[in-house]
This record gives structure tokens, sequence and C-alpha cells, in this order.
């Protein structure tokens, strides 16, 4: 399973979030979870909750999502840079062939976007 959290749920996942730490305690402890989180979307969290970004990258098994020149290139057009990684980051790729669902606590925020969610609303 591969997971792109969203800078939602990095910030609910500072604050406690029950669903959230599940994810986070599976992609420690289970082999086959995986989760990621993109850089735009860790400053965000950041800049919301401060600590969150060091809190994560420090995390086993959370895996930061660097922007690379494909990544600056595809969301650079785009308002917001937060969902624009982590919209990037779940696209399929070579070693993610089905891509990967993203886990937030605004599921508005993916309504008609191409991409799967996991609403982490308690």
């Amino acid at each position: 399973m591969h997971i792109v959290l969203d800078d939602t749920a990095m910030t609910a996942a500072g604050q406690g979030n029950v669903l959230a730490s599940r994810l986070i305690h599976r992609a420690h402890a289970e082999p086959g979870w995986f989760l990621y989180v993109p850089a735009c979307a860790l400053v965000e969290a950041d800049r919301t909750r401060p600590g969150t970004a060091e809190h994560l990258a420090s995390l086993p098994g959370v895996t930061v999502l660097d922007l690379d020149l494909a990544a600056a290139l595809a969301i650079a057009q785009e308002q917001t840079w937060a969902t624009a990684h982590s919209e990037y980051a779940a696209k399929p790729t070579a070693d993610r062939p089905d891509g990967a669902v993203i886990a937030t606590t605004a599921p508005h925020r993916w309504a008609g976007k191409p991409a799967r969610v996991l609403d982490l609303t308690p």
C-alpha cells in the first residue's frame, strides 16, 4: 500500500489524529506499507503547525519526496504547491504502477481530481 500524506494529514498527525498515527505505525511496522510526504506539502504543514516537518522527517517508515526537476515542472503552474506536489506524488511511477492513495483531512479539496483519497477525518 502506497500512501501520500497531504499537508492536512501531516498536520493532523501532529495533533494526535488516530487514523494518521495508524498509517505511520503501519509504514514502520508492516511490510508492503509505504508512506510518502511531498516536500512542498511538508513545508505547508510546518507553516500551519511548526515542528511538523522535523517530526515527520525523523520517523522511520516515512519517505520525504524531494521536489526534483520533473516535479517542479509539473507543479509550477498550480496555485498551491502543497496540493500539486501531493497530487504529482500520487501518480503512477515505475515503482508504483498503480500510483498511491492521498491521505487527507480535507477530502473536498480532491473532488474532481484524478486521485484516490483516504479520508482521515475522525
